[in-house]
């Protein structure tokens, strides 16, 4: 098939998969990290302080942890399209069910029970995203379906604190009330949506021909084929093979300083004494930056064909920009560094999600890819507590930040001795990587 016709095939999965995809990941996030701006008005009225507010906005990623491997096998054993709509109906009630805490055990609870719900949305979304696209496209897919982080952080922040303000009262309920039932909503809407409009797999897609399916399922099958011999496809060869586990952690690295930062960032912009709506537009502007990055980093490494030292580079941004943040303390200077790490901290998604892909397939795929994320998401729990127990025990966000970026150059030394790219003379499996 000709060049010109693959593109073509590229582009129709692209505009018919992945803004719809990407509008469920900006709900999904929206609804996880919301907290962060309901905190500004909800801690002080229903007496969190920031210890407890950092166990409960990291809380979510323990009940994600728990339930997200079944899940994704799951999603293998029912269909994407029927499992994606079960997690969205579910996350759109616990999101809403936010509404009516009252106190800090029940905002642990229903915190856990949102991130249970939301458990196997992500993971199962990366390997969905296996059975359309070939591997040589995937850090490109991947960054632009992910660029759900940042947009929904962006549009989220100044969102979010208009409907504070604006209705704060309204039938009875506080403004953060009704920011998590109004952003609770869509994820029940996208549930029906996803019935309607998304197939499982090209085979079920009715707008596609022979010739593409045909074309779609013989280039799989090639990538397949090239996975390294020594990993094989089972559930439990997954789980057994310790470079899951590494990447589990590089993950866990990355996550935890995004999770860190986004569960805190409104109140340590607030803190120097912008308003409301200026602490929202101001939230956003770091995210922006993460978008320039995801973008550029992720067309970067497919162009290169290569994923080892674009995630090593995002890495050390990370680690750098946290870093000096924390050696700063809080102001506009500060902010600017956050920034810089906020550009590592989205781009380092492109080249890191097809590295596991690269060596597992089938149920090993389901098993291992939702075992990376559900590691990686602890560090949604440890990021937010570890921030929360710095600002509770020093009135200084400086010791958590220097936390984060030490995991992260941790996290440089496992990528640099772990990933090791495979020397293929067909350019299309250069970007694959084995232990």
């Amino acid at each position: 098939m000709s060049q010109i016709v693959e593109q073509q095939i590229m582009r129709k999965l692209n505009l018919r998969l992945i803004p719809f995809l990407i509008f469920l990941y900006v709900v999904s996030y929206l609804d996880r990290v919301n907290v962060s701006f309901a905190a500004l008005t909800m801690n002080k009225e229903i007496g969190l302080n920031p210890y407890i507010y950092g166990w409960g906005a990291g809380i979510f990623f323990i009940g994600y942890c728990v339930f997200e491997v079944p899940s994704n096998i799951a999603m293998v054993r029912f269909g994407a399209r029927r499992w994606i709509a079960r997690i969205l109906f579910s996350w759109g009630i616990a999101a809403a069910a936010m509404a009516f805490v009252q106190g800090g055990t029940s905002f642990l609870s229903i915190r856990f029970i949102l991130g249970a719900a939301e458990a196997g949305y992500f993971p199962g979304v990366i390997l969905f995203l296996t059975y359309w696209f070939p591997a040589r496209y995937r850090a490109r897919i991947i960054s632009r379906f992910m660029l759900a982080i940042p947009i929904s952080l962006a549009i989220g922040a100044p969102v979010s604190t208009w409907i504070l303000q604006h209705f704060n009262g309204m039938a009875g309920l506080r403004g953060w009330q009704w920011l998590y039932l109004l952003e609770g909503l869509p994820a029940l809407l996208g549930g029906f949506a996803v019935l309607l409009y998304l197939p499982d797999n090209p085979t079920k897609a009715i707008w596609l021909s022979q010739e593409e399916k045909a074309w779609i399922t013989r280039e799989l099958v090639i990538d397949a084929e090239k996975i390294d011999s020594v990993a094989k496809p089972g559930i439990w060869e997954a789980f057994k093979n310790p470079v899951t586990w590494l990447f589990g952690f590089v993950y866990f690295a990355a996550t935890g300083s995004n999770l860190g930062i986004s569960m805190f960032l409104p109140q340590m912009i607030k803190a120097l004494g912008f308003s409301t709506t200026q602490t929202g537009f101001m939230s956003a502007i770091p995210y922006l930056f993460g978008i320039i990055g995801m973008l550029a980093i992720g067309q970067s490494s497919d162009h290169f064909k290569e994923r080892k030292w674009h995630l090593i580079v995002c890495l050390l941004l990370i680690a750098g920009g946290l870093g000096m943040a924390g050696y700063l303390g809080n102001g506009i200077t500060a902010l600017m560094l956050i920034c810089v790490a906020s550009v590592g901290i989205m781009g380092c998604k492109g080249p890191f999600w097809p590295l596991p892909s690269a060596y597992l397939t089938g149920a090993g795929a389901a098993a291992g890819i939702a075992l990376i994320n559900s590691l990686g998401n602890l560090g949604g729990f440890v990021g937010p507590y570890l921030i929360g127990l710095a600002k509770h025990s020093t009135n200084s966000y400086s010791g958590g930040l220097y936390s984060l970026a030490g995991a992260c150059l941790i996290a440089v030394f496992v990528t640099f001795f772990t990933v090791k790219v495979k020397k293929t003379a067909a350019t299309a499996a250069a970007s694959e990587v084995r232990a």
